[in-house]
C-alpha cells in the first residue's frame, strides 16, 4: 500500500517517497527545557511517537531526530532578559543549567510515563554551538547575514529579492509581515522588522554565553534545530514534524536557512500537529484553565473526577487525528477510559482463545479488515479510523466469547497477530492490569516483610491479623523453607 502524507508545504496529500529506499530521516522539535512539559507538548510528542511507530511497523528504517532547546531560546529577538532560561534560573535561585538538567529530566519522565519510544538521537543545542558558528558564517559569506552590534542577523529581504519566498510554509506574504511587525527592545540593530537572529550577543548580566568571531553570544533559536537536523539527517531529508504553533515564525525560518545555506529545500515533508484544548478553549496559565500531565494522572486538579491513566490518556488522544484540534474534558476522559477496558478485554479474551474452539464460517472477512486497517494507518496516520476498525473487531470477539461466531485456525491466528501488533506496538498502549500487578506484587512483598518482622518480635496477634485479613481479600501466604509466598485464590 502507498502511504500517504499531508505536507504541510504543498497543502495536499502526498505520495510519501523516501529519499533513501526503505529509510526515513525525521526530526521533531523537542522541548525548550526551562519547565514543566504541558499538555499540548505532550500530544504533539505522542503524535510524532505514534507517527514514528506506523514507519517503523511499514518496514521503514527510521532516524528518529528530537532535539532539546537548552539555550538561546528568544522568540521575539529583542531584550536578551527575556531568556526562559535566565528568568527561570532568577526565580528559582538555581543555575541556568540546573534548570535544564531539572526539566530534561522531567520532560523524559513525563514521556516515558505515556509509553512514548526515545528517539534514536537526541541531540542538545548547548552540544551544538560549534556548528551554529559555522553555519552562520556561512550565511554571512553567502551574503544573507549581517552583523549589527555583535550580533548576526538574517537578512529576509535580501534573501527574497534572489527569487526565494520567505513566507511558503505559513504562506503569508512578507508586506503583510512587515506591517505586522511589533516595536521590540533590539530591533534597531536590524535592517528590517522581520530578520531574526542567528547569533545574539549576551549583554554583561547573561550567564549562558559563548565565544564567537562575532564576540561573547549565544544561538539563535530557529538556527539550532537547522544545526542539527543537517548534522544527523543531511542537508535535505524526509520528514520534519513539530506542533502547528512552530509553523510561523521557527519553521518558516529554519527552511530559508536551509535553502539559503545549501541551495535546496531541505525537508521534503513538512507535518504539523494541531492544538490541545480543555472544556472548549485554549489552555492558558493566565486563565486558570490549564493542568500539567501528571496532574491528570494523579488526580490532583479541579477539573477531572478522578485519576486517568496514562495509557488511558494515550488512548484519548489517539481517538484523534493528529491534524484535528483536540479537546479534553471529564466527559470525554470517562468515555475514553470505558472504551479503552472494554479494548483490553476484548484484547484479554482474544489471547486465551483456543483455535481448536472455531471453525469455518465467520461475519468477519480477515482480508477486508486487515486492508482496512492499512488503509487508515497509511492515509496520513489516521489513528481515529485506524481504532474504529479495532472495535469491529473487538465487537467480533465479544461475539466469539459467547460462541455465537466462529472463525477458522488461521484467520483467528492472524487477529491475534494483527491486534497485538495495532494495539501495543503501533498504538502503543499498555494493559493496565498488568502494571497493577507490579503494584500488587510490590504492596505485598511490604505487607510479608512486616508481617515477618511481627514474628521476630513474637506478635503473633498481629502476623495472624496480617495473613487473616489477606486469605479474606483471596490472596493466601504460604510459609516454606525459602521464605513466604502468595497465591491468588
Amino acid at each position: 500500500m502507498e502511504l500517504k502524507i499531508y505536507n504541510s508545504l504543498s497543502g495536499e496529500k502526498e505520495i510519501f517517497r523516501p529519499i533513501h529506499e526503505n529509510n526515513v530521516g525525521m526530526y521533531v522539535c523537542g522541548p525548550t527545557v526551562y519547565s514543566n512539559v504541558h499538555l499540548g507538548n505532550v500530544r504533539t510528542f505522542m503524535s510524532f511517537d505514534f507517527i514514528y511507530r506506523s514507519l517503523t511497523h511499514l518496514g521503514y528504517k527510521v532516524r528518529y531526530v528530537r532535539n532539546i532547546t537548552d539555550a538561546g531560546h528568544l522568540t521575539d529577538d529583542g531584550d536578551v532578559d527575556n531568556d526562559r532560561f535566565v528568568k527561570q534560573s532568577r526565580l528559582e535561585k538555581l543555575e541556568p543549567m540546573e534548570i535544564v538538567q531539572k526539566y530534561t529530566v522531567d520532560f523524559h519522565k513525563v514521556l516515558e510515563n505515556f509509553n512514548l519510544l526515545p528517539p534514536t538521537i537526541e541531540p542538545t543545542a548547548t552540544g551544538h554551538i560549534l556548528e551554529q558558528i559555522e553555519l552562520t558564517q556561512k550565511l554571512l559569506d553567502k551574503g544573507f547575514a549581517y552583523e549589527s552590534n555583535g550580533s548576526v542577523y538574517f537578512d529576509v529581504l535580501e534573501y527574497n529579492s534572489r527569487g526565494l519566498n520567505y513566507g511558503e510554509l505559513s504562506r503569508r506574504n512578507i508586506e503583510e509581515l512587515f506591517a505586522n511587525t511589533r516595536d521590540l527592545d533590539g530591533q534597531n540593530e536590524k535592517k528590517n522588522p522581520q530578520d531574526f537572529a542567528l547569533w545574539k550577543a549576551a549583554s554583561p548580566a547573561h550567564i549562558m554565553r559563548w565565544n564567537s568571531p562575532w564576540g561573547e553570544g549565544f544561538p539563535g533559536w530557529h538556527l539550532e534545530c537547522t544545526a542539527m537536523s543537517t548534522k544527523y539527517l543531511g542537508e535535505k531529508f524526509d520528514i520534519h514534524g513539530g506542533g502547528m504553533d512552530l509553523k510561523f515564525p521557527h519553521h518558516e525560518c529554519e527552511v530559508a536557512q536551509g535553502k539559503a545555506c545549501n541551495g535546496t529545500e531541505p525537508v521534503n515533508y513538512w507535518l504539523h500537529a494541531n492544538m490541545l484544548t480543555m472544556n472548549g478553549q485554549r489552555m492558558s496559565k493566565s486563565t486558570g484553565n490549564y493542568i500539567l500531565p501528571m496532574e491528570l494522572v494523579s488526580g490532583n486538579n479541579d477539573f477531572f473526577e478522578k485519576a486517568f491513566h496514562p495509557a488511558i490518556v494515550r488512548f484519548n488522544f489517539l481517538q484523534a487525528h493528529y491534524r484535528s484540534v483536540l479537546d479534553i474534558s471529564n466527559e470525554a476522559m470517562v468515555a475514553s477510559e470505558k472504551g479503552f477496558q472494554r479494548l483490553m478485554e476484548a484484547m484479554k479474551i482474544l489471547n486465551q482463545v483456543s483455535a481448536a474452539d472455531n471453525q469455518q464460517g465467520s461475519t468477519l472477512n480477515m482480508k477486508e479488515w486487515k486492508e482496512k486497517c492499512y488503509n487508515a494507518l497509511t492515509d496520513d496516520f489516521n489513528s481515529p479510523i485506524l481504532i474504529s476498525h479495532l472495535f469491529e473487531a473487538v465487537n467480533f470477539i465479544f461475539k466469539l466469547k459467547d460462541e455465537k461466531e466462529k472463525l477458522s485456525p488461521e484467520d483467528l491466528e492472524e487477529l491475534k497477530k494483527l491486534m497485538n501488533v495495532f494495539v501495543y506496538e503501533v498504538l502503543g498502549l499498555q494493559n493496565i492490569e498488568e502494571n497493577n500487578n507490579e503494584k500488587l506484587d510490590q504492596t505485598l512483598r511490604v505487607l510479608i516483610e512486616l508481617r515477618n518482622q511481627a514474628r521476630k518480635s513474637k506478635n503473633f496477634e498481629l502476623s495472624d491479623q496480617i495473613r487473616d485479613r489477606l486469605l479474606a481479600e483471596g490472596i493466601e501466604l504460604k510459609d516454606g523453607r525459602d521464605g513466604t509466598s502468595y497465591s491468588l485464590i
